[in-house]
Order: C-alpha cells, then structure tokens, then sequence
C-alpha cells in the first residue's frame, strides 16, 4: 500500500507534528477501524466503520462536535451531536443511498446491547456519513445492506489501517484522480503530557486540475473541465481532553488542511467534520452534575495544526493508496501513485 510519503509526495514543514506509530487514525489508544468492500457486477462500494472506544458507547458516550464546512451532504445524527455534545454510536462512512442501512445496523446493535433503548430510556442517535460514488459505482443498485454495515463493525481493528479504494472509499475519487479512504496522525505534546490526534477521511472531492502539493506541484488528470461535485468527510479522533465547543474549533481546522490541497469546497461538495476525544467520557445516567476536563485555550494550537497536518496528509494518502479505476460511464481516473513513479524516472 503506496502512502504519499512513500510516493515523496509529502513535505514536512519546519514546525511539523512527529505522526503516531501507524500514521493513522487508530494511533489514539481504543479507537479501530473496520471496512466492508464491495465489487463487481457495477459495484464499486461499502462500509468503513470507525469506532471511538471498546466499550457500550451508548452508556459511556464521547464528547463530539460536528462542522459543516459545505452541506451538500445526506448524513445522519449530525443535528443530535451539534446540539448535545456527545457521541453514542460508532460512525459508520457508506455511499449516498447507502445511509439508511448504516443507520439500522447501529440501531440494532445499540439495541442489543441496551434492550431499554426506545422504551425504558432514550432513543439512540445513529452516526453515517456519505459521499457519492456514482461517477464509478452503480449506486441505484442500492447494495449497502444491514449486514454489510455489521461487518465493517465487526471488522474493526486497531493497528495498521488500510486505505485507498477500500470500505467507503470504493469507489471515491478527488480532484480527478481515484481516491478514497486515507488517514493519518499527530503526536501532541502539552506540558509534560503526551497525546494523538488522528484524521481519518472519505476523499471524494476537488476540481481535476486543482491538486496542489506541499512542495507546490500540480498533478493533473489530463481532464480539467469537470466542475466540483464532489464531497469529503472527515473523521478527527483525540485523546486530549477537550469540550465540545473545543471540539468544533479543532474540527474547523481540518477545513485548512482540505484547502491546502487545493479545494475551494465548491458548491456540489458536502464537506463535513466530526470529531470526538476519548477522554472524559458521558455516563448515560450520571449524577446530576457532571465535572467536564478541558484544555485550557491558551495551549489548544497544537491542537488546530495536528487537525490540519493530518487532514492534509489523510486526503493523500487516500489518494496514493488507491489504483486507477474506470467510471460507470467510461471515463478513467489515473492513479496518483503512478503519476508520482513516474516523476521518479
């Protein structure tokens, strides 16, 4: 699996975050991933599943926050985690009209898990977000099942993630080339304390003709007259104690390392964050008041730039990992890591 540093097509900066041991999502401590591909027959599609902690996340939820950079998007849950503040479910990344079968398939197994869900206590609020991979997949087809979204989830692992054309990211493409899931991470050093915060994102966006690299180079597709329709989710996961409304600045920072890349989050794009920390999590029925452990605002910097650094270096990957593909209708989209072997010779 090509990685954009691999490629060399990663540059550090002079005040650049050392990554996490896997350069990935997974590098904060109980965080996993899991996917669920599917291909052939017209399909080019899936589940990727990120799961924040290994316990009941309904009874223990997360703190979260979600940012809508640009809302051309169909997600679900995203209102519920604005307004409160937490985080109750694994998130689940699918296609488009795959959304309604993620859902379920958290509804059921928070189910499980809490039989009370829905009668004895509260509803649960189920976490998906999509992109459209229309342009390679047949997503009429409407082939993400309940089952499929159960086994990205029972797939979930810590460790090495694999990224490109994998899960949701199938059938993905960014600014021209192919794409899909990619991920990386940084290490935080605050006072004497250290902590990860790590990007994981489903790549589907920018105009062919608009990538720009961190040494300043412009690949290009050879097919640069396509508007921008696409979308990108990002996924932000810390260990760094933080609140809610913290939480939503860190998130508005990942926008900076989308539009490093050269994306101008055109108007067809749905460009969403959620991001969420492990630490100081939410009993479902706590005492009445509960203490919140937060960062103090004068040191949450590092913070913003680890959310830039690893968003920038995710949507490469995403890009490098993934082969060339041809579109539904014909239409290829090279594989950035060819480009870049090339430039080697």
């Amino acid at each position: 699996m090509s990685t954009a540093r691999s490629l060399g097509l990663w540059t550090d900066g002079v005040n650049s975050l050392p990554t996490g041991a896997n350069n990935a999502i997974t590098d904060v401590p109980g965080v996993t991933v899991g996917h669920r591909t599917l291909q052939g027959n017209g399909l080019a599609t899936g589940v990727t599943a990120v799961v924040p902690h290994q316990g009941d996340l309904f009874r223990s939820k997360v703190r979260g926050a979600v940012e809508v950079i640009n809302g051309f998007g169909k997600s679900g849950g995203l209102v519920q985690i604005a307004e409160l503040g937490t985080i109750e479910t694994p998130i689940l990344l699918t296609n488009t009209f795959g959304v309604a079968a993620c859902t379920e398939a958290l509804i059921r197994r928070a189910i499980e898990q809490n039989p009370k869900i829905g009668r004895q206590t509260s509803t649960v609020n189920a976490v998906v977000c999509e992109c459209n991979d229309g342009q390679i997949s047949d997503i009429q087809a409407m082939a993400v099942t309940v089952d499929d979204a159960s086994a990205a989830l029972d797939a979930a692992a810590p460790g090495v993630v694999e990224q490109g054309a994998v899960g949701a990211g199938t059938g993905m493409t960014a600014f021209g080339f192919k794409a899909g899931i990619g991920t990386s991470s940084r290490r935080l050093s605050i006072g004497k304390q250290e902590f990860t915060l790590g990007s994981l994102v489903l790549a589907n966006f920018g105009r062919a003709g608009d990538l720009t690299l961190p040494d300043g180079r412009r690949p290009s597709p050879n097919d640069v007259s396509a508007p921008e329709k696409g979308s990108i989710i990002v996924i932000l996961a810390t260990d760094l104690p933080l609140g809610d409304r913290q939480l939503q600045r860190v998130a508005r920072r990942a926008g900076a390392g989308i539009a490093r890349l050269g994306a101008f989050w055109g108007n067809g794009s749905g460009d969403i964050v959620v991001s969420f920390t492990t630490a100081d999590q939410v009993v479902h029925e706590g005492p009445d008041f509960q203490t919140v452990q937060m960062l103090d605002n004068d040191h949450i910097d590092v913070a913003f730039r680890a959310a830039a650094e690893a968003t920038q270096e995710a949507i490469l990957n995403a890009l490098a990992a993934a082969p060339a593909a041809t579109g539904r209708s014909g239409k290829v989209f090279p594989s950035l890591a060819d480009w870049a072997k090339e430039q080697q010779r």
